[in-house]
């Protein structure tokens, strides 16, 4: 298992980090100082990655880069930036020698998909990479067919989903489905430091509107997939809002989203008329809870594809293991499915895999409550979506968070059979 040392002074961003990581399989170590940085890194071994503050007790990340330089590791650095601009961006990548940044208001969004860009070939997990992985939900068969309808036109769209369910890949999926395949692709990271165009010190323009541009000028008659829209900042929506507006360029534009970017608009924290320009067309992804019968053709993709990563047999989940997997709440989705099922399947002795094999990180974030009865005129449906997704009243109670006695009687209270069907 790779380590990942953070070299971090925030305490939460640290409980962040450090939850993230454990439920993608690495194994995070946190120090707070110099000293302590400098004495881990003589403990690592290859595939590990550093994540450092940009300053921290004892030293800045600056520091920690020249003394790996002159001590001779060749541990990859990420820096974690807060607000930086475009030029020291640039300073913190090139003259520094950080191989990459993180934003640190999206680093949920960004730590684990870095790692896994760094982390060597020591490591145990596969990288997923731009195919979407076929399931078999109904929810899928949607998202399938709207690919093909909205490839077929030249509209912009918004792909909404929670992180980890492969909101990019169906990005892709649109491009490969559209007239520009032939044209030029370019991914932008909304909320990092990849959001860095070139910019001309002579013109008369700002440097966000030379450097947005710059994409635009790079993808003419092509696609640009804008990752986790939510975070891109004001002052860029209103550069992007005026090149669409007036200039009208020929490029489409793939948006992924976060759902709760809806509420942005609401609240007036994105600018809703950016909003709609980008939002000709949308696509809803549904969280991995809510399309539990996905979770056995997704663990089987996995085991096959660990299987032929690592030149052994094929191993197989029982019944108590795809119990166990229904019964979480995958907040990390179908990216924190992958790391389970890869470690279920490397620390497994035998053939088949078994509920005791299976490893669920506790440092998680909060689980998620859409089951929790909270309101009466939907607590029937709740309760019946409760015994669906764990197939036992007694795994029903647990999601739903109350005992089995309780709910026995909200059952007789809402006439909802051993079956799980409402009793007319």
């Amino acid at each position: 298992m790779n380590k990942v040392l953070i070299v971090e002074a925030s305490d939460s961003d640290c409980w962040l980090m450090s939850g993230l990581l454990s439920r993608a399989g690495y194994e995070p170590i946190v120090v707070e100082d110099m000293e302590a940085a400098k004495q881990e890194v003589t403990k690592m071994s290859p595939g590990a990655v550093i994540v450092s503050a940009m300053k921290f007790r004892g030293g800045t990340a600056k520091e920690l880069i020249n003394w790996l330089k002159e001590e001779g590791y060749k541990f990859p650095l990420l820096a974690v930036v807060d607000n930086l601009n475009p030029t020291e961006l640039i300073d913190v990548m090139c003259d520094w020698g950080a191989v990459n940044v993180i934003q640190r208001l999206a680093i949920d969004k960004q730590l684990v998909e870095m790692v896994d860009r760094y982390a060597s070939s020591e490591n145990i997990m596969f990288i997923l990479d731009n195919t979407l992985i076929p399931r078999k939900s109904a929810d899928f068969r949607g998202i399938e067919q709207s690919i093909e309808k909205i490839g077929a036109t030249n509209a912009n769209v918004i792909i909404f989903g929670e992180i980890g369910m492969g909101r990019e890949q169906v990005a892709r999926e649109i491009y490969e489905h559209s007239s520009r395949t032939q044209k030029p692709i370019i991914v932008i990271e909304a909320g990092g430091a990849p959001h860095i165009g070139k910019h001309d010190p002579k013109s008369d323009r700002s440097e966000t509107y030379n450097r947005i541009k710059g994409y635009f000028t790079n993808a003419d008659g092509g696609t640009i997939i804008l990752k986790n829209l939510e975070l891109l900042t004001f002052d860029k929506q209103s550069v992007l809002l005026h090149i669409l507006e007036t200039e009208h360029p020929d490029v489409r534009i793939i948006c992924t989203a976060d759902p709760h970017l809806i509420q942005m608009v609401t609240d007036k924290e994105f600018r809703a008329n950016l909003f709609y320009l980008l939002r000709e067309s949308d696509i809803k992804i549904l969280p991995l809870r809510e399309v539990t019968e996905d979770i056995a053709g997704l663990a089987d993709f996995f085991l096959t594809r660990h299987a032929k990563n690592n030149d052994e047999p094929k191993k197989h989940l029982d019944a108590s293991a795809l119990k166990a997997l229904k019964l979480h709440q995958w907040p990390g989705n179908i990216r924190e499915l992958r790391n389970v099922i890869v470690l279920a399947a490397y620390h497994a002795t035998g053939d088949t895999i078994s509920d005791s094999d299976i490893t669920i990180s506790e440092s998680s974030p909060a689980p998620d409550n859409s089951l929790r009865l909270k309101d009466p005129d939907k607590d029937r449906d709740r309760i019946i979506e409760a015994y669906r997704r764990g197939g036992s009243w007694t795994a029903a109670a647990k999601l739903l968070g109350i005992s089995e006695r309780a709910l026995l009687e909200q059952r007789k209270k809402h006439g909802i059979n051993k079956k799980g069907q409402v009793e007319s």
